[in-house]
């Protein structure tokens, strides 16, 4: 690969709103470049390790294989707990999303529990939020109507089987 040249310290915030930009165009490898770009100059850019995190989950309903520990280790990087709470909120309902629309077997079941574990982080979110900001609690209600309008349930637990001894 040829040597990658560098951004300008100073282009940050514009390379951002491009990558915004592209993200809202449904191009998230290009938005996925421009914050890597970023984050090569300014390693703990908060805006772009969250632009680089949507922009990998993005990619999950268009078949395309994201690492989950990437994702964990973009998380990890988030200082503020609020948006780390709801940023994995955002992980795992987007997750259960890719699932829901994959049909196959066992798909809604997993459906089922991601968005369960969505819900948790939007309400661990939801606890510590900003006074004005309703964004956890308006997603736990997106993630509670898509379990209701599809009918997901859980998974029955399977009788433990005892095997006779001889």
């Amino acid at each position: 690969m040829p040597e990658l040249k560098q951004l300008n310290k100073e282009a940050i915030p514009a390379a951002l709103e491009k990558a915004e930009r592209y993200r809202l165009l449904n191009e998230p490898g290009e938005a996925e470049s421009i914050c890597l770009d970023v984050l090569h100059v300014d390693p703990e850019n908060q805006q772009a390790i969250i632009m680089l995190l949507l922009a990998l989950t993005d990619r999950f309903t268009k078949g395309y294989g994201v690492s989950d520990t990437q994702i964990k280790e973009l998380l990890s990087r988030i200082r503020d707990e609020y948006d780390r709470a709801y940023y994995s909120g955002i992980f795992a309902e987007r997750r259960a999303k890719a699932k829901l629309a994959q049909h196959t077997p066992g798909c809604r079941f997993q459906a089922y529990d991601l968005f369960h574990e969505a819900m948790d982080w939007f309400e661990n979110a939801e606890a510590i939020r900003p006074r004005d900001n309703d964004d956890a609690l308006l997603r736990w209600n997106t993630c509670a109507r898509i379990i209701e309008r599809n009918k997901l349930v859980p998974r029955e637990a399977e009788e433990p089987i005892e095997f006779p001894l001889e």
